[in-house]
């Protein structure tokens, strides 16, 4: 590797930690917030009740902006700052306006319709007599939740012009307000109203029950918007309205955005049918899984790409749209390679050790109040989610380099085989069995996705470089596998080694034990993999670990 591409790796891996170390602290609040929330409501009709009518605003945002703000602004942006006169002043005041008046006018209008909203979302047992509360509990929650829109998408798209600017750790420290704010909210649920009992955990919710925990969940979406206030202006940025829309060059972006909206649409659409096929899992018996048990696992295993990628690719993306706009493909492709290589590096052993430390897991995040004898429902989900996360990541950082040469069409002709993949693979391996594998088969339905749609789209863009080094990728992949599965058989005999030693000790078969065994496992599994990558030349594992090193030395 030449010294620039070196040197250009050390600044991504620089800009990332900022983002990283804030992403750390707020998944580890998200995980409190995630124990309370199980603890408290369990995971069952209940649980999901709430989940599905929160989750929604995030989804509905996602459809209708989120696609726009992410993936097309940060391009046109940077290409602003560098063109524009005023250096992109004029181009955000009428971005952020649009936003405004767009994301005001549909948070009305969706308040209003949440219960066409709720209907859409929710299985078809839902129209039973027997679970009419249940269902206006999930409305009622809408209606508290759904302004979460207008406050999601502000503060996508004000990180996004932060980010434009180089100042990346705001957007990715925010959230935790959100996670202390939620966190807040379910101490108080608990003291007031108790954890749910096991009739309550398929019963509707009180008027006031849902007004604490829908007004809650709003104003901590609220709050991380309101933190990123104040560092516009020190970013430079000052903000006024300004309505003079046409002829400014937003058509440009507008006509990238149209492809991204349908990119949104359909993985939207895919997730539609999760949810619906996952509130039957948990209406149709009081042992199904659901939507809790899905997405409360997926927050767990998708830590590595919470922290890793999503800070590797919110670094990248501005370099890639310069090397992209400078027609330098080369630098292009040598810099998502070696972005893919890193973000590699911890998903793929991650995935590996995840099935042998799924129950130990469980137990320590979920095994408490509603749920302290129900978290082995958790463990198949999260076992199985490893691989899925592997494929998502190499998708993920693969679809940056399409957007940064606006090829969007092509991202959305892919998003359409990986959601047409999932909706059949779910449809079918949800209907195989019972309620109580509802969570585990649609997980392997978004697995089997985005191994189809990882290999297509890496291809794809592969040929469109014409110099991506897909041999060596492949590889150092290959021998990636062969360290992480080691370290991962490494820490099963650790694990089987305490449990015989350590059976009858007092406190055994605690979570607090749980939580020894799952960390000492995982450390043998780090320590594993760290002396096989001197071994099998993985160097990314020895960058990032001697990047650690050194700053908790200078620290």
């Amino acid at each position: 590797m030449t010294e620039d591409a070196t040197s250009e790796e050390r600044g991504i891996l620089a800009n990332s930690a900022v983002m990283a170390a804030g992403t750390v602290v707020s998944r580890f609040s998200g995980f409190i917030r995630s124990t309370l929330l199980v603890a408290a409501l369990g995971v069952g009709l209940h649980a999901d009740l709430f989940t599905i009518a929160n989750t929604v605003p995030n989804m509905l945002y996602i459809l209708l902006a989120g696609g726009v703000f992410n993936a097309v602004l940060v391009p046109q942006l940077v290409r602003a700052m560098k063109n524009d006169p005023d250096g992109g002043t004029a181009y955000v005041d009428r971005v952020v306006t649009l936003a405004v008046l767009f994301l005001g006018a549909v948070t009305i209008l969706l308040v209003v319709a949440a219960p066409w909203v709720m209907t859409l979302l929710l299985d078809s047992r839902f129209g039973d007599p027997e679970l009419a509360a249940q269902k206006q509990s999930a409305i009622d929650f809408a209606r508290y939740c759904l302004p979460q829109v207008f406050f999601y998408g502000m503060f996508v798209l004000v990180g996004q012009i932060l980010n434009a600017r180089g100042r990346f750790g705001p957007m990715m420290w925010a959230p935790i307000a959100n996670n202390v704010i939620a966190i807040g909210v379910l101490v108080v649920y608990l003291l007031w109203f108790g954890a749910a009992s096991e009739t309550e955990q398929f019963g509707a919710f009180t008027p006031s029950q849902e007004a604490w925990l829908g007004i809650g969940s709003t104003l901590g979406i609220a709050a991380q918007l309101l933190i990123l206030v104040p560092y516009l202006r020190a970013a430079g940025v000052r903000l006024r309205p300004r309505f003079d829309f046409r002829g400014v060059g937003l058509g440009h972006t507008m006509r990238l955005a149209v492809w991204t909206v349908l990119f949104v649409v359909v993985n939207q659409a895919a997730y539609v049918v999760v949810v619906r096929l996952a509130s039957g899992g948990t209406a149709a018996e009081a042992d199904g899984t659901g939507i809790t048990i899905y997405s409360s696992a997926q927050l767990v295993t998708m830590v590595p790409h919470s922290i890793i990628t999503v800070s590797l690719a919110t670094a990248i993306l501005p370099r890639l749209s310069a090397y992209a706009a400078a027609d330098d493909r080369a630098a292009l492709a040598r810099t998502l390679v070696s972005t893919i290589r890193t973000a590699l590096v911890v998903a793929v052993p991650f995935a590996l050790l995840m099935p042998f430390i799924a129950i130990e897991v469980a137990q320590v995040l979920w095994g408490h109040g509603a749920t302290a004898e129900s978290y082995p429902r958790f463990e198949s989900t999260l076992a199985l989610f490893g691989a899925g996360l592997v494929f998502f990541t190499l998708h993920y950082l693969t679809l940056r380099g399409f957007y940064a040469l606006e090829q969007n069409r092509t991202v959305f002709l892919i998003q359409c085989v990986i959601a047409s993949v999932n909706i059949a693979l779910a449809i079918v391996l949800v209907g195989m069995v019972d309620e109580e594998l509802t969570a585990p088969m649609l997980v392997l339905a978004y697995t089997g996705a985005y191994a189809v749609g990882s290999v297509l789209s890496f291809g794809l863009l592969a040929r469109r470089l014409g110099d991506v080094p897909v041999g060596s990728l492949a590889g150092f992949a290959l021998r990636l596998v062969v360290a992480g599965a080691v370290g991962a058989g490494a820490a099963w005999l650790v694990g089987l080694g305490l449990e015989e030693l350590f059976d009858q000790a007092p406190g055994a078969g605690g979570w607090w034990w749980a939580a020894v065994e799952a960390a000492a496992m995982g450390a043998v599994a780090l320590a594993v993999l760290v002396l096989l990558a001197r071994v099998l030349q993985l160097r990314e594992v020895t960058s990032v670990m001697d990047t650690v090193a050194a700053r908790v030395r200078r620290g």
